[in-house]
């Protein structure tokens, strides 16, 4: 692994994320945090037919934060809400090429913050 215990797609997700920023007024948000840590993740969806189109997020926290859910991002963009809700921190990290044990609670929050983005979507638009 490059740099210390990080491989080098977290480095590259952590320097390059993908799909950052806002969706003005997405169809489902949410914001997750890690009160142990302080890492926050929101991730906004932009969904049509039951499909995401689009997806963004921010994070305030450490490399495999911010790696975690410009991975979380790019796995679940263009997927249906079932395809996604699928995505687990387990496949974020092993697509990241592995997480040091202490940071795996990084793609635990982007999981997480994707499962609320999903409820909220359901919880606006009255979908089961």
């Amino acid at each position: 692994m490059a740099q210390g215990s990080y491989s080098d797609i977290v480095i590259d997700h952590f320097e390059n994320p993908r799909n950052t920023g806002e969706i003005p007024a997405a169809d489902g948000e949410a914001e997750v945090g890690n009160p142990t840590c302080g890492d926050v993740t929101k991730i906004f969806l932009k969904i049509e037919d039951g499909r995401i189109v689009d997806v963004k997020f921010k994070t305030f926290g450490c490399a495999a934060a911010i790696a975690s859910a410009s991975m979380t991002t790019e796995l679940i963009k263009g997927k249906t809400l079932d395809d996604a809700l699928k995505v687990t921190n387990e496949l974020v990290a092993k697509e990241l090429g592995g997480l040091p044990a202490a940071k795996l609670h990084c793609s635990v929050m982007a999981e997480e913050a994707l499962q609320a983005a999903i409820e909220d979507y359901k919880k606006k638009s009255g979908a089961k």
